[in-house]
């Protein structure tokens, strides 16, 4: 059989329970539902970093932050297993957001056709790495403005402050960034003529805020009860000092049109989260396009499909609002594989998952090697029901201070199947909760003196796990040692 034409969908800060199939009735996500049920769903898939940069450099170097050395949204990096899928006759391409840095820098890839973020006026805050994408061009072509913090704020600063990132949009439909890169792909999709096996990556800036919905979207969700957190002050005392800069920080600084509060009500949540339930459906309807568009040129019949986020969105669960934590809320995504003739046996998965396993499943499933410096597993002894298959006891997340979280020079979790401790390094207190008993992560045992033996040995695990990664990264070709332990 020839080798398969690999597509990867990925959105930006979708939380894993957005899909209607996978225990979220409140969702309508019909196309989501299919790859769902007809493929393999994992529901405890998690991210290596709570940003953008840090997970994505992950998935496309197959390497944790500390390995990658990539662990904030501003350092440089780019993708390396893509260009061996080039060098091995893939034709590749990018259409959307992969937030490489710098933006236009080529990936490995044949061709990118590029859209960024959303709120950001690239010659305002981006300085260096600023480009107009294809969006911008689209809009200016329009003569449309993009919708910005600045804009919205100095046209209604009263009602920009009440709506919590929440807006609906209401220029042009197709101009909508997820309408735009859905027509873009398809497009592309029609227009292909090269016959070499394909790898498409397709990246949906949302439901990344601001949480901008068309009006007849976000009227699918008028009467919709979605669940909506209780965060009582005993939670917020516990929580370690860096979440309290956090929190302040998003609450002085305004990010991504977002004018956070401390005293958000329940009310303001679900308007928010209807919101957030809109964008993603209307993610949906440009997947359904790009798969129909797919299966009339015959992509699909020898393909495998892969659909995830890069991390989720707290959307006020714990008192916070987007990532920066290390909350299953936020490190936790949706991770769905398809196929129609490989063998991916359909059923949803429990196992403990990482979201960057999927760059050795594709060079696997591409008939290539995984390089021998890959702290990625591949999926394909989970997705063929494989007896020997060996799943992970424990995932992992880091994360370094940068412009927004603050209050933190380095914090790493590890979760297993029942509990989960974040260190600061920095800091005496920690997190650590017993997700058997509290699968809200609501109450943190970190001082509890009954767990003090099993927090010392867990904290135990995380150094080796550490010492182990960065001895790894040190040892690979054309590493200094000084840089293996810098974080």
């Amino acid at each position: 059989m020839s080798r398969p034409n690999i597509i990867l969908i990925m959105t930006d800060q979708q939380r894993a329970d957005t899909i209607g199939a996978l225990g979220a009735p409140w969702m309508r996500t019909p196309h989501l539902d299919r790859l769902a049920t007809e493929g393999a769903a994992y529901t405890q898939c998690f991210v290596t970093s709570p940003v953008c940069v840090g997970a994505r450099a992950s998935l496309f170097t197959g390497k944790y932050p500390h390995g990658c050395q990539v662990f904030s949204n501003f350092q440089p990096w780019e993708p390396t297993w893509v260009r061996t899928l080039a060098d091995d006759g893939y034709h590749c391409v990018n259409i959307g957001k992969m937030h490489i840095n710098p933006y236009d820098a080529p990936g490995g890839f044949h061709q990118r056709l590029i859209m960024e973020n959303k709120d950001r006026p690239m010659f305002l805050e981006e300085r260096d790495r600023a480009i107009y994408d294809e969006w911008d061009k689209a809009l200016h072509a329009r003569k449309l403005v993009k919708p910005s913090r600045y804009n919205r704020h100095a046209a209604d600063p009263e009602g920009y402050k009440q709506a919590l990132g929440a807006f609906t949009w209401d220029l042009d439909a197709d101009m909508h960034p997820d309408n735009f890169i859905g027509d873009t792909a398809c497009w592309w999709i029609d227009e292909r003529k090269n016959t070499d096996p394909l790898f498409l990556q397709i990246g949906f800036p949302g439901p990344h805020p601001p949480y901008d919905p068309l009006p007849e979207a976000l009227a699918a969700y008028a009467d919709v009860d979605i669940p909506v957190p209780e965060v009582g002050d005993a939670e917020l005392r516990a929580q370690p000092r860096a979440q309290k800069t956090l929190r302040d920080n998003m609450i002085e600084f305004n990010f991504d049109s977002i004018a956070w509060r401390r005293d958000v009500s329940r009310e303001d949540l679900l308007r928010v989260r209807r919101h957030y339930a809109a964008n993603v459906s209307m993610i949906d309807q440009q997947i359904g396009r790009i798969m129909q568009a797919l299966d009339a040129r015959g992509y699909l019949d020898n393909a495998l499909v892969i659909f995830t986020s890069d991390h989720a969105d707290a959307l006020g669960d714990h008192g916070h609002i987007q990532k920066w934590t290390m909350y299953d809320s936020v490190v936790r995504v949706p991770l769905l594989v398809w196929s129609k003739n490989l063998q991916v046996q359909p059923g949803q998965r429990d196992e403990l998952v990482q979201m960057f396993d999927i760059a050795p499943t594709i060079l696997e499933a591409a008939g290539l090697p995984t390089p021998s410096d890959f702290e990625a597993r591949s999926l394909w002894t989970s997705l063929s029901k494989d007896e020997g298959h060996q799943p992970r006891d424990a995932v992992y997340a880091e994360l370094a201070r940068d412009h927004i979280q603050t209050g933190s020079e380095f914090i790493l979790m590890r979760r297993d199947t029942r509990w989960k401790m974040v260190v600061y390094l920095d800091d005496t207190q920690g997190e650590l909760y017993d997700l058997e008993s509290d699968p809200g992560e609501v109450r943190n045992l970190w001082d509890d003196a009954s767990v003090r033996t099993l927090r010392d040995e867990l904290s135990l695990k995380c150094l080796q796990w550490l010492a182990r990664g960065s001895l790894a990264a040190n040892r690979r070709p054309g590493r200094a040692p000084q840089q293996a332990m810098r974080v």
